[in-house]
């Protein structure tokens, strides 16, 4: 009788202990954070001078689509005149509205406004965050004029200026360092702008190629798409676009990339996974990023899509903003990036979107 009890027992703690050790390896289930989690935001630029500028959201399963997030939010704020670009820190979104000269802040997750940033801007452009505070590129009146404006992130005051080349554009922040490029979307603008945020100041620049735009970052180098330039009154003034990669260690260029049409800009470009996607026109190309020159064919052309105008690359697809006439709304196409394991070929249309005018940036809460 003794023994018998002795296996019981032994028999309920085994199932005791099997219990608590299922429920210690169980993890919890993701419990979002807002409606717009989970999904990719559309920054829509709006028409310039109507204060139309929205925001769009999109399931990363492409099932849920909604749009005009900040106005159904925020019922009496207006998101404004040109919505340039968006930056995350934390919970918040950052968005930088350039002809309203001002930078909503938002929660990222709910786009519930919390804050906004109207003095002491002069035409903003891209935010960045290093050493606990906001870094925004400012074109200013034009030559002359670039700036790199210091925002205290508790008091959404600017405190700083640093003076830097002409037209600062897009910013990215790596080891306490911002990179800053330069250009004008048309004829000037040549090199990278170093600036340390210790001490807020410009450290040195890197010359590139001609107008130098996107900036990714892959352990300790850096990736710039120089657009080249394109002058439509005076074709001799053109030059090729390429892609550079800078060593972050050095700030020295390891290789530069040109493609084989001499002609072609490089507007867009991303990282994801092992490669590097960028795009020529309509052309999207996809090279290892152990690569030793620039495919001559494209991986497939994005034939749908009229104006190629925001472009990027996460979780196994390939975002493309449409602009279209720049008036209408625009539409996003989201393609398969052909990574390994997944069942649909690279260029493979999963969705189209249609959002508000000018979908220029795509930013990913996940």
């Amino acid at each position: 009788m003794k023994t018998n009890k002795w296996l019981q027992l032994a028999f309920l703690m085994m199932v005791f202990l099997t219990s608590c050790s299922s429920e210690d390896t169980t993890p919890s289930p993701y419990v979002p954070q807002g409606d717009f989690d989970s999904g990719v935001l559309v920054l829509n630029e709006g028409n310039f001078h109507q204060t139309n500028a929205t925001v769009s959201f999109i399931s990363f399963d492409l099932s849920r689509i909604q749009n005009d997030l900040f106005s159904s939010v925020n019922p009496d704020a207006i998101l404004g005149d040109t919505a340039q670009s968006m930056g995350f820190n934390g919970n918040l979104a950052y968005i930088v509205v350039n002809a309203s000269n001002k930078i909503e802040v938002v929660n990222r997750y709910t786009m519930l406004k919390v804050g906004e940033i109207t003095a002491g801007l002069d035409s903003p452009r891209y935010i960045a965050f290093a050493n606990g505070k906001g870094y925004v590129s400012n074109w200013g009146a034009g030559v002359g004029g670039g700036t790199i404006k210091v925002i205290d992130l508790g008091s959404n005051n600017v405190t700083a200026t640093i003076p830097v080349n002409d037209y600062p554009n897009k910013i990215i922040e790596h080891s306490g360092k911002l990179y800053v490029s330069h250009n004008n979307l048309g004829e000037k603008g040549t090199t990278i702008s170093v600036i340390d945020a210790a001490t807020n100041s410009v450290s040195s620049s890197i010359e590139v190629g001609d107008l130098p735009d996107t900036m990714k970052i892959e352990g300790d180098h850096l990736w710039v798409a120089c657009l080249g330039i394109y002058d439509y009154l005076d074709n001799s003034n053109n030059t090729s676009g390429s892609i550079v990669e800078i060593n972050l260690v050095s700030n020295a260029i390891i290789q530069s990339f040109f493609p084989t049409n001499t002609a072609a800009r490089i507007k867009h470009m991303d990282l994801y996974g092992d490669y590097i996607f960028y795009a020529i026109n309509k052309d999207i190309f996809k090279m290892p990023i152990t690569g030793t020159s620039l495919p001559a064919m494209p991986s497939f052309t994005a034939a749908a899509v009229e104006n190629p105008y925001g472009f990027a690359v996460k979780n196994n697809k390939i975002y493309i903003g449409d602009a279209k006439d720049y008036i209408v709304n625009g539409e996003v196409y989201v393609y398969s990036s052909g990574e390994q394991f997944d069942p649909n070929p690279i260029g493979t249309l999963l969705k189209t979107a249609q959002v508000g005018v000018g979908p220029n940036g795509f930013y990913f809460n996940q």
